[in-house]
């Protein structure tokens, strides 16, 4: 059985302004239109998406943009930023709430991808990170590119 991947859409932003932990994966319950849009890969955007637990213990992916399918009609189409039930298991789901409540922490989407025939979302918990912490990061990428140039200047020059 080949569980071969081919990435949808990413979100490149998650890891800039979430302190990421632990990653699962879970289904996405979709309509015809909206596969056959994601099989085309084009106008998907994981950006601003997010997901949340409601009081009832479903898990649900709000505000991912998925692009109507180029040959559908007016009335055969979908809302692009429908609500979209994630499929886990009973005990992952309580795990996560427990989680999240605990620890006050978000549910952020990282990408979604077909695996085999099914579509899945990949997310992690993760604390939004302060501003203060962004610039830190960005010093410390700033920091080892220069150390990295330097060490290449010094090398070539030998």
């Amino acid at each position: 059985m080949g569980d071969d991947i081919q990435v949808i859409a990413t979100n490149r932003q998650a890891s800039r302004r979430f302190e990421l932990r632990d990653t699962y994966e879970a289904g996405l319950v979709l309509l015809g239109s909206e596969v056959k849009s994601l099989r085309e890969a084009k106008g998907t955007q994981v950006t601003e998406a997010y997901a949340d637990l409601t009081r009832s213990g479903e898990m649900w992916l709000r505000g991912l943009h998925i692009a109507a399918y180029s040959h559908s009609q007016d009335h055969s189409g979908h809302e692009p930023t429908r609500p979209r039930k994630m499929l886990l298991h009973r005990t992952e789901l309580d795990r996560l709430a427990a989680k999240v409540a605990q620890e006050r922490l978000s549910i952020v989407p990282l990408r979604i991808y077909f695996k085999g025939s099914k579509v899945k979302v990949e997310f992690a918990l993760g604390k939004p990170k302060k501003t203060v912490d962004r610039r830190r990061d960005i010093a410390a990428r700033d920091v080892a590119r220069d150390t990295e140039r330097e060490l290449a200047r010094a090398a070539k020059h030998r």
